[in-house]
């Protein structure tokens, strides 16, 4: 029997419904005919995100007051699901990182007057954010970042380095992780700050080339006394950390969320090619072995999209979640790179030529069960709970 608090299409309405539609139509006119020159050239355009933010697609968990609309986790879920779907996980990321990793930040910690003065130009797409957190020798282990902030006066002094950083090359906005206590491998030091492009001591030492996401820019930042009034400090000197967690559980959901995303589109990629091409005198759909693994890849993905929607429904009700959370991050990770890697074997040949879209979305899922926590960082979260 249905729970009565379940609409009748859970756990998605018929808004979620028009926001996919629309955001489907915007890739297919958008993205999809102009993507492969942003590949070439290692950033998505600034336009396309203005675009993007005209549309209300940067905003949609943002106050009402300063451009957005406000909405729960299951939006996220939906863009960054249809993202996914767009076949270009650099330009997906891009905006994600953007919209759920970076902005959040401000909306949680930031105060009246710092919310006022960032939020409008980043909800328009007018500036686009990015978030540093990880470093050369602290990607998961966030308790053993080096980059240190003292406070002088008005300012704190910025001085370290960060390493793999989305909108890193091209963004505006910074939102920086930084030991304000005792350097060591500490939790309760670290402390979150607004950086401005264009701060003097702060640049991007170097543009990153990566395996996959190639439209997406990332960069190692330097900070050599980097100078930041101190009324940039984002929410509590000493409660980064908190902040930090907090926000990836968004972060690691929306990245389930474009990797099953991604799945989708591998598989219908590859039903278009195997039903067409021929091989020993029937079409490759004709071959039993191709057609069940197909067919159990589809199954797979489906069941952990329905987890996905239920955890997004449970997390907007306010439920603690980190094990499930965690469950995703893991299960979606490791879901997309088996969903490439035979959907690339059932191209042949084909599908190992760049050419080919299969070819770029295969490297482009590899990064799913590293980002944002690895695979073995997510299932000892989930074993530390298992007992509990």
């Amino acid at each position: 029997m249905r729970d009565p608090e379940l609409p009748p299409t859970f756990p998605l309405t018929s808004e979620h419904e028009m926001l996919r539609t629309s955001l489907r139509r915007f890739v297919e006119q958008e993205v999809k005919p102009h993507a492969d020159q942003w590949e070439e050239q290692g950033y998505t355009p600034r336009e396309v995100l203005r675009r993007m933010g005209a549309l209300g697609f940067l905003g949609m968990r943002f106050p009402e007051q300063f451009g957005g609309s406000a909405q729960d986790v299951l939006t996220t879920l939906v863009l960054a699901e249809e993202l996914g779907r767009s076949t270009y996980g650099g330009f997906a990321v891009t905006v994600l990182v953007h919209t759920d990793m970076a902005c959040p930040h401000l909306v949680h910690g930031g105060n009246e007057a710092q919310q006022a003065r960032y939020m409008p130009a980043l909800i328009a797409g007018e500036k686009i954010a990015a978030v540093a957190m990880t470093e050369p020798d602290a990607g998961s282990d966030l308790a053993s970042m080096r980059t240190t902030a003292r406070r002088d006066g008005d300012h704190y002094v910025l001085n370290g380095s960060k390493m793999f950083i989305t909108n890193g090359v091209h963004g505006d906005i910074v939102f920086v992780a930084a030991k304000t206590g005792e350097v060591g491998r500490s939790h309760s030091s670290i402390s979150m700050f607004i950086v401005e492009k264009g701060t003097p001591g702060f640049r991007a030492s170097r543009a990153l080339k990566k395996h996959g996401w190639w439209s997406s820019d990332t960069a190692e930042l330097v900070f050599e006394d980097c100078r930041v009034p101190a009324e940039n400090l984002l929410g509590v000197e000493g409660k980064g950390f908190l902040a930090l967690v907090r926000n990836l559980q968004n972060e690691r959901l929306t990245l389930a969320a474009q990797a099953l995303g991604e799945c989708a589109a591998a598989l219908e990629v590859t039903m278009s090619y195997v039903t067409q091409r021929k091989a020993f005198g029937a079409t490759l759909w004709d071959k039993q072995a191709i057609r069940q693994r197909m067919a159990l890849l589809a199954a797979r993905v489906s069941a952990a999209r329905s987890f996905l929607y239920l955890t997004g429904w449970r997390d907007a009700r306010g439920e603690p979640l980190v094990k499930e959370v965690s469950m995703l991050k893991a299960l979606c990770g490791e879901l997309v790179n088996e969903v490439m890697y035979d959907c690339l074997q059932f191209h042949g040949g084909a599908g190992y030529l760049r050419e080919s879209a299969i070819e770029r979305m295969t490297r482009d899922a590899r990064v799913q069960s590293i980002g944002g926590g690895a695979t073995e960082v997510m299932l000892e979260e989930i074993a530390k709970r298992m007992g509990a």
